[in-house]
């Protein structure tokens, strides 16, 4: 759906060449009007955010089930054994 409402964005390019090749930032309304804000102090906002964004990606480890993991899987196994053996000694 498109409205009569115009916004302002930032676009920064190419804030990280691996994965993208642009971030649009909406601004808020009142940014413009505020006082001592100027559009450099802005756009170095923008570019922190994008930086500061991709570094918290790049610090997250990678999750693999690690112990949690692995006693779900002998939890399950067990449960598999025990439902067997109950089926087959019940015979």
């Amino acid at each position: 759906m498109v409205r009569g409402v115009s916004r302002r964005v930032i676009v920064v390019k190419n804030p990280d060449t691996r994965y993208f090749e642009q971030a649009i930032f909406i601004l808020r309304n009142d940014a413009a009007a505020r006082e001592g804000v100027s559009e450099k102090e802005i756009l170095r906002q923008a570019r922190r955010a994008a930086r500061d964004y991709l570094r918290r990606g790049e610090n997250r480890p990678e999750r693999r089930g690690g112990l949690r993991g692995l006693l779900c899987v002998l939890a399950g196994a067990a449960a598999t054994a025990g439902a067997w053996f109950a089926v087959h000694l019940a015979v």
